[in-house]
């Protein structure tokens, strides 16, 4: 029995909670989660938690802007009712995937050009001119052409002359004022006497007559190489946890490890390698023959750290992507980097959310001559299709935790297998709210 230690459980994961409980011997405790009409969320915390040791089990799963504003609501209560600590267990850290998408070496993703555009131009990716060397000739610059003035006519005609043809920026301008006093004078000849007499009568049929025939502004369209920056929502999230009240956070394999860096408070980040490691030896034969293969070059550090502990061969696939245009950056080629034939190949992977790597991974691994095919995954969240997509897939088994709740996915995949991770996170809470050390928690030797 563990004394001043409370276990509140949200809604994304209660199997789970109550795993965390029966390991720490303590009863969950009483939470209403419930929403209103309009759809905010209400929670009420029935016990005392003045003063008292509080972790919050909520994954990143399922529904996760419903699940991560009642965990945000959860963390303040708490705070409120002058908790002593509070801490947030996220088994799957919600919106883990997009803690650098602005700072990866590709740069943002560029906007998608038309199609007709892109048959009539050649793309560059250079960004400035060369610069020239000591012997070459300087580069005329805005001497040629026009100078600035021809440069500005260039500019005004890029985005008018795509939906007018041929038609130069000034003659538009001319044909609008020309229109504008053809169209006063014939009002100002049909007009009666006593509304001449009126100047302000005259104002504002001038400016109304104006209004009426000046063109449409041409729409916006963004030029070519236009990078459009995306939010930042991992950090976002971050601060959304500090700020609620949060002063420790666990969890487990972060899908970009520089998330830890985002806290001011201390960040724990389990890994569920030595599950995986531990499923290797016990329920797959001759082991020692398989290869462990790492889906792509992001995830080869943790594939090679399970290889190495069991003294495994490893293999890589690689994506390579190199584009003819803009609009196919998406269109990856994978390629085996190493030797996988009449061999079963185990795939090592964090997170799959679609399940489109390790299906393609596989069907490249059955082509190479691979006898059988293990998907490894931590976070099994496997929305949209991936069920589907698994089913038709060359995987021959897919082995997942329960970060995320996985009782649907299980009715409906056969090859689907789920390992506990309940006592992993009962030991840590164990160990943190006793003040010792979870180092062994680390430790897979």
């Amino acid at each position: 029995m563990v004394r001043g230690l409370v276990v509140l459980g949200g809604s994304s994961h209660p199997k789970l909670t109550q795993t965390i409980c029966d390991h720490l011997g303590i009863p969950p405790a009483k939470i209403i989660l419930s929403k209103f009409a309009v759809g905010e969320t209400r929670v009420e915390i029935i016990e005392s938690v003045r003063e008292k040791d509080v972790f919050i089990v909520q994954s990143g799963g399922g529904k996760v802007n419903d699940h991560l504003m009642e965990l945000l609501i959860t963390i303040s209560a708490c705070k409120t009712a002058s908790a002593k600590r509070v801490t947030a267990v996220l088994p799957l850290f919600p919106y883990s995937k997009q803690s650098d998408i602005p700072y990866n070496k590709v740069g943002a993703p560029l906007s998608r050009i038309p199609k007709d555009v892109g048959k009539q131009a050649s793309y560059t990716f250079d960004s400035r001119p060369q610069t020239p060397n000591p012997d070459q000739q300087e580069s005329t610059g805005l001497g040629s052409k026009g100078g600035s003035e021809g440069l500005h006519k260039q500019l005004n005609g890029l985005s008018l002359g795509r939906h007018n043809g041929n038609t130069n920026y000034h003659d538009l301008r001319k044909r609008e004022r020309r229109m504008t006093v053809e169209s006063t004078q014939s009002d100002r000849s049909d007009c009666p006497e006593d509304d001449k007499s009126n100047p302000s009568s005259l104002a504002v049929n001038r400016v109304e007559n104006a209004t009426a025939h000046v063109a449409q502004p041409p729409h916006f369209e963004p030029q070519r190489g236009y990078k459009q920056w995306v939010a930042q929502a991992g950090t976002l999230v971050a601060d959304l946890l500090t700020c609620a009240g949060a002063d420790h956070v666990i969890t487990m394999d972060l899908h970009d490890p520089q998330y830890q860096g985002f806290f001011d408070i201390p960040v724990d980040n389990l890994y569920g390698r030595h599950m995986l490691r531990k499923y290797i030896q016990h329920q797959i034969p001759h082991y020692q023959q398989a290869v462990i293969v790492s889906p792509d070059a992001g995830g080869a550090k943790r594939a090679t750290a399970i290889a190495d502990a069991l003294g495994m061969p490893f293999a890589l696939i690689h994506k390579e992507r190199r584009p003819t245009q803009i609009s196919d950056r998406q269109n990856a080629t994978m390629m085996l980097v190493g030797d996988i034939t009449d061999r079963v190949a185990i795939l090592v992977d964090d997170l799959a959310d679609t399940s489109n790597t390790i299906t393609r991974a596989a069907k490249l691994l059955k082509k190479e001559g691979a006898t059988k095919v293990y998907a490894l995954v931590t976070h099994g969240v496997l929305s949209g299709d991936a069920i589907d997509r698994i089913n038709h897939s060359a995987l021959d088994k897919v082995v997942v935790t329960n970060s995320v709740d996985q009782d649907e996915h299980c009715s409906r995949c056969p090859k689907l297998e789920v390992l506990e991770i309940g006592n992993v996170f009962a030991e840590a809470i164990r160990r943190v709210h006793h003040g010792e050390s979870i180092s062994v928690l680390f430790q897979y030797d």
